[in-house]
Parts: structure tokens; sequence; C-alpha cells
């Protein structure tokens, strides 16, 4: 494929923004009563509405372990989109998009996570699509977060755990290249024409969980890549303080350093010292 251009030249893009730019991103914490955390995330249009619930329950293959385990559900209205789309529960089986994209969520919160800290509980993250206009899955994950640290919170006031199981954030971007300039934050009409496709799940400490990464038409090469991942920072960088001004005086305050960026080192340290939080579990698993 061509070389990928400076992001910084060329025309704005068809709703104004300059190719780095997000749509414009708010997380509402507390959008569901009733859950142990809750939030609605907006991004551009995409809207996801985000509950945590919390069960004094695991799988059977972390029975006696003493760990926890953190699970997410993904789906959409059958209006979200353009076109009314069936209910999955009306056909009786999930698409396998669904299953992949609840398993990415379960894997990015869980890769965040001190499981032994939750100590026999299992927290589901259900994620509902209201409005579908890109970004469906890196909305999710951005959302997720916000509300697993709630439910967390929510445990501590009750005193039912009493250490922070959250090591760090974790939030996730889309973006890609079209015309040979990387895009950030696509929505759909730019999702559905891109050169490449690339989802991007990391850290507050710089660390990736998952990178997904298509070529539509043209494969592209690593020096490419490069330069996808330094933009998709840039995205996360931002997603990660929408994240912190969300939880403002909405944790313990013991825990504010872990929605601060850290450095690898610092996060490799903690998980070392919690060496039981990494038996149990597959990525198989949702």
């Amino acid at each position: 494929m061509p070389p990928v251009k400076s992001a910084l030249r060329g025309p704005l893009r068809p709703d104004g923004r300059r190719p780095l730019d997000l749509r414009p991103v708010t997380i509402v914490c507390d959008a569901v009563p009733h859950a142990e955390g809750s939030c609605l995330i907006t991004q551009g249009r995409t809207q996801v509405l985000v509950t945590a619930s919390v069960e004094a329950r695991v799988p059977p293959f972390l029975q006696r372990t003493g760990l926890g385990w953190v699970t997410a559900e993904y789906g959409m209205l059958p209006r979200a989109t353009l076109e009314r789309s069936p209910r999955e529960a009306a056909r009786g089986k999930q698409s396998g998009r669904t299953v992949e994209i609840q398993r990415l969520i379960g894997r990015a919160l869980r890769g965040v996570v001190d499981r032994s800290r939750l100590a026999d509980r299992t927290i589901t993250l259900d994620c509902d699509v209201l409005v579908a206009d890109a970004g469906t899955r890196c909305a999710s994950v951005t959302g997720a977060y916000v509300a697993l640290a709630l439910a967390c919170a929510s445990l501590a006031k009750a005193r039912e755990i009493r250490a922070n199981p959250l090591r760090e954030a974790v939030a996730a971007i889309s973006l890609g290249v079209m015309g040979g300039r990387v895009l950030l934050d696509l929505d759909y009409s730019e999702d559905s024409t891109a050169d490449v496709d690339l989802n991007v799940v990391g850290t507050s400490s710089g660390r990736f969980v998952e990178i997904q990464g298509t070529a539509e038409r043209e494969p592209f090469d690593e020096e490419q890549l490069g330069r996808l991942l330094a933009a998709a920072r840039t995205g996360l960088t931002a997603l990660f303080a929408a994240q912190r001004a969300a939880l403002e005086g909405r944790l313990p305050e013991e825990w504010r350093d872990t929605l601060t960026p850290v450095a690898p080192a610092q996060v490799s340290a903690k998980k070392s010292r919690s060496v039981a939080a990494r038996r149990g579990g597959s990525s198989r698993r949702a």
C-alpha cells in the first residue's frame, strides 16, 4: 500500500475532525441504579450502556482456588444499526462476532485485575450497544473498565474486599488508514471504506492487551504499523483522561494511583506480588 502520510496533512474529515482527533467522549456513571457499577459511554454517535454485576460464585474451573473471575457479555439493540437486526435470542444462537467481542472485553479487563483480591466472586460486565456508529467493541472496553471500577468500589464500601483489585486502567481505540492517512477513532462511513482497520486495547502503563489489524485492500508493513500504534497511544491517553474524570471522587482515595499512568515495570512488580492471580482462566473463556 502507499506510504502512510503525516497525520497532520490533508483536508479535514467529513465531520470536521483532524486526522488524530477523537470523537467527543462522555462517560456518565451510575446509569443503572440496580447494578453494583454502571455507566453510559458515548463516543460520537456510538452509545454503549455497561453494567457490572457481582455474584458470590465462580466458574467450576476456579472453585477452591481462591480466585475471582471477570467476564463480559455483549449485544446490540435491534435498531442500534441503520437497519433492524434480529435479536440473537430469537435466533437461538450468538453470532461469531458477538462471541469474539465479548471474549475480547473479558480478556481486556482480566489483564488489569488481581483476581486473588476478588475472592470467589464473579463480576460480569454486560455491554449493550444502544447506537452503533463504529467502534462499539472499543467503547465497550473503555466503558466496562469504568463500570468494573465502580463495582469494586461498592465491594470495598461494603467491606467485602480489603484491597484494590485494579492494577491499572484499560481502554480501547479504533483507527485506520484512508488515502494514505492515519485516522483515529473511525466512524461508520470511514470504517466501512478504510484501507486498513486496527483496534488497539492498551493499558495505562503503555502496554497492549490486544491488537487486531486487517488490511482491507493492500497489506501494510511494519513501519506503517508503528505509525498506527503511535496514533493509537494518542487516543488511549485521551480515553484514560475521560475515565479518570468520570471516576473522580467515586473510588476510595487510596485507589487514585490506579487511574494514574505508570511505567510498565511498576505494574509488573505489583503483579509479581500476586502470583496466584495468574493461575486459572483461559483466553478461550469469555
